[in-house]
């Protein structure tokens, strides 16, 4: 408390004037201390002063060692004064620095491609928005599978005061493909090279970060380092904390030339208006064509290449404290970046195990990390007040359809989750498509939430073509699902299937956007569309595509009918044939799907035809009709108005049956229902009343629109309810 010159508490004396201790010779303690304490402050005062002196008048400050900048620059002196509204500096002009401005928009750049990375970028921006202050424009340097899944994710998350453009990563290969490199990274890890030609000429200024990046404090404060930077500094960059430069890792190891330990580049601030007067691009191609005839090819990419330039050029770097970048690869020395957990600002984990890598304090540094990429992301939708937003014509259109509701609607709830716009990450696993040659292939499409998670392997061993899954998950309950599938032999085999997390918000489970998102998201020009609770016979994926040409639908607006079955046994010989399937129905294993709770729902399908049929027939739409079909994938979307259970699947089969799609049943497919417990909407559905009269309500409004649209055909659809 003497030493940051902060009043000491002096309770114990003054709070008690009138006791016995409080004698003459306590009084004269009290003022000898309180005369002590003045004489400290005073010569801390004026070593604060001198230290600022001799660090504005050393040429060589920026460049110094390490120890003596990180000693310098992480003491209370830089937090308090960054609080105070000011840039904590080196010298002391930089009290008359203004701070980053309120509103200031802060540009930050991410190299990103794959469907690994883009998860990892997630985890790096909640970090960033969790402590943020200030608008933000993140230049996203995205391969094509990177550039859909993230444009998708930030256009549903909607977060206000955030800006993404993108720039094709596909097309900057050449730029640097020519240099041979052995780091994990590949041709991408070299990208960051070439930021100065690829972003905006008119961005002055930029924070360049890797994707294995969690920041622990407000990016502000890294931005406004730049105002630090002195004569021809453009690169804010952290030495590195591993011996890798110094070349005695291992016998005959040969790194590339570095200035000392050298600098690590999962961090980098650039000043591209100066790099861009300098000829960067010139200089480091340069560099990297002259080291490259005795390296042959870089090891740490982008890295490498940036030393060599600095080993040149020291004048070029602005040493940022190693808190900047606390690096947790194997034999760092990181523990010397920090003494306690308030001096931690970003941690890097650039060692290839990641989350399993060596260090003192990994416990902390995982936990840390977990709680981001965990942490609810739709929490992160705050509003900077006072600062002005782009429009964005989502959010408006958004908030312009929901004024438009009656809030004192009884059903108002429901009427609102037509058009919550959820979070949606797509592609969350690997994805990997060969297209059939034939053009007959067939997706198989679903959704589910975490409680039927256990039916996903059961699934891929059915069904050996392509599935398209929407999973409904919160945040944590994604990394649940992550960590199940990267622990099932059985997932981690399939790369045909693709996993959609729809994150959840409202009261209700979307069950028909699900439909929307799993069917948008599909390679093959026909669907089979199912729910999760059924197990396919063996062999459905190929009788299906032989079907598609039997049937001409490729040409003819069909839906093909799988007829739909159940067991109630938990444990059951699932049957190899249809004679093994009706011998089963026969005996009361199986039965027809819900005859006993809803026959209604497939009676048309006419079961006791399909018993003998041997060649498919078609059957006439009725009411309440919802058989799983094959269509071709330009189909109609399932209607959204309806959530949770009831009348989700009648309508979408109501809506083919407007288009004039024609109903057929296949003699020689079927499917299974397998057991579960109740569902949450269901028991929703059949104990609260006012749930039954929404749904109710939502029903007569669709067949209203559906009479609107298609005009006198549509007819049929009222005269069939009002006679059911």
């Amino acid at each position: 408390s003497l030493a940051d010159g902060k009043p000491v508490s002096l309770s114990p004396l003054e709070s008690q004037p009138h006791s016995p201790r409080y004698t003459a010779s306590s009084q004269r303690e009290r003022e000898s201390l309180e005369v002590r304490m003045r004489e400290v402050e005073e010569e801390n005062r004026v070593l604060r002063k001198q230290l600022s002196l001799a660090q504005s008048r050393s040429p060589s400050h920026h460049r110094g060692n390490h120890s003596k900048t990180y000693s310098m620059e992480e003491g209370t002196g830089d937090s308090e004064s960054l609080r105070a509204g000011i840039v904590a500096g080196n010298s002391s002009e930089c009290g008359q620095q203004p701070a980053v401005e309120k509103c200031e928009t802060i540009h930050v750049a991410i190299v990103c491609a794959g469907y690994n990375a883009s998860r990892d970028v997630v985890t790096l921006v909640k970090s960033v928005l969790f402590h943020r202050r200030n608008p933000l424009h993140f230049h996203l340097i995205a391969d094509s599978i990177a550039k859909q899944i993230l444009a998708t994710l930030f256009q549903t998350w909607m977060v206000p005061a955030v800006r993404i453009d993108f720039y094709d990563a596909d097309e900057l290969k050449s730029e640097v493909s020519w240099i041979p490199n052995k780091h994990y990274s590949g041709i991408y890890g070299l990208m960051k090279l070439v930021l100065t030609k690829t972003l905006p000429s008119n961005l002055e200024r930029v924070i360049v970060l890797d994707t294995d990046i969690t920041f622990a404090t407000d990016i502000a404060e890294l931005w406004a380092v730049f105002h630090k930077f002195k004569g021809q500094q453009v690169l804010g960059l952290v030495e590195n904390q591993s011996d890798w430069y110094l070349g005695n890792l291992w016998k005959n190891h040969r790194p590339w030339p570095a200035l000392g330990r050298g600098y690590n580049t999962g961090v980098i601030l650039l000043l591209l208006d100066k790099l861009r007067k300098m000829k960067w691009e010139q200089m480091w191609r340069l560099t990297a064509e002259r080291e490259l005839m005795s390296m042959l090819s870089t090891s740490l990419a982008d890295q490498d290449i940036f030393n060599a330039v600095i080993k040149q050029n020291p004048f070029l770097v602005y040493q940022l404290p190693c808190f900047w970048n606390v690096q947790l690869s194997d034999h760092t020395r990181s523990e010397q970046c920090y003494r306690d957990v308030s001096d931690l600002k970003v941690i890097h984990w650039n060692s290839p195990k990641k989350l399993r890598v060596k260090n003192k304090h990994v416990e902390f540094f995982r936990n840390l990390y977990l709680t981001f990429l965990e942490y609810d992301g739709n929490l992160l939708r705050r509003e900077l007040f006072g600062c002005p937003s782009e429009a964005d014509i989502n959010s408006e259109n958004l908030q312009k359809q929901l004024s438009e509701l009656d809030e004192d609607d009884l059903c108002y709830e429901f009427r609102r989750e037509r058009f919550t716009v959820h979070r949606t990450h797509l592609y969350f696993l690997h994805y990997e498509y060969e297209p059939a040659s034939d053009n007959t292939d067939v997706t198989l499409v679903a959704q589910l939430s975490m409680d039927r998670l256990q039916m996903l392997e059961a699934i891929c061993k059915h069904w050996e073509g392509p599935i398209s899954l929407a999973l409904y998950l919160s945040d944590a309950e994604a990394q649940q699902f992550l960590r199940y599938a990267q622990g099932s032999e059985v997932l981690m085999s399939r790369h045909n299937v693709g996993y959609h997390i729809v994150y959840k918000e409202g009261q209700f489970y979307p069950v028909n956007l699900l439909r929307n998102v799993a069917m948008k998201h599909i390679s093959t020009p026909y669907m089979f569309l199912s729910d999760i609770d059924f197990l396919p016979m063996y062999g459905l994926y190929e009788y299906l595509r032989k079907s598609v040409i039997q049937l001409d639908l490729a040409n003819t607006k069909k839906a093909l009918i799988v007829p739909a079955f159940e067991t109630l046994r938990y444990r059951l010989s699932f049957p190899k044939s249809k004679a093994e399937l009706l011998s089963m129905l026969d005996m009361g294993t199986l039965f027809t799907f819900r005859y006993h709770v809803w026959t209604k729902g497939h009676a048309p399908t006419n079961f006791a035809k399909w018993r003998t049929a041997t060649t498919p027939y078609r059957v006439e739409w009725e009411a309440d009709f919802e058989p799983y079909v094959v269509v071709r994938k330009d189909c109609p979307e399932y209607d959204r108005r309806f959530v949770g259970f009831g009348w989700n699947k009648v309508a979408h089969i109501m809506e083919l049956d407007a288009q004039e799609y024609e109903f057929t049943v296949l003699p020689n497919a079927y499917m299974i229902h397998m057991p579960h417990a109740p569902s949450f909407d269901i028991t929703k559905f059949r104990s609260n009343k006012q749930y039954r009269i929404c749904l109710k309500t939502l029903k007569e409004e669709f067949q209203q629109d559906m009479s609107r649209h298609y005009g006198f055909a549509a007819l049929k659809y009222l005269t069939a309810e009002n006679n059911s």
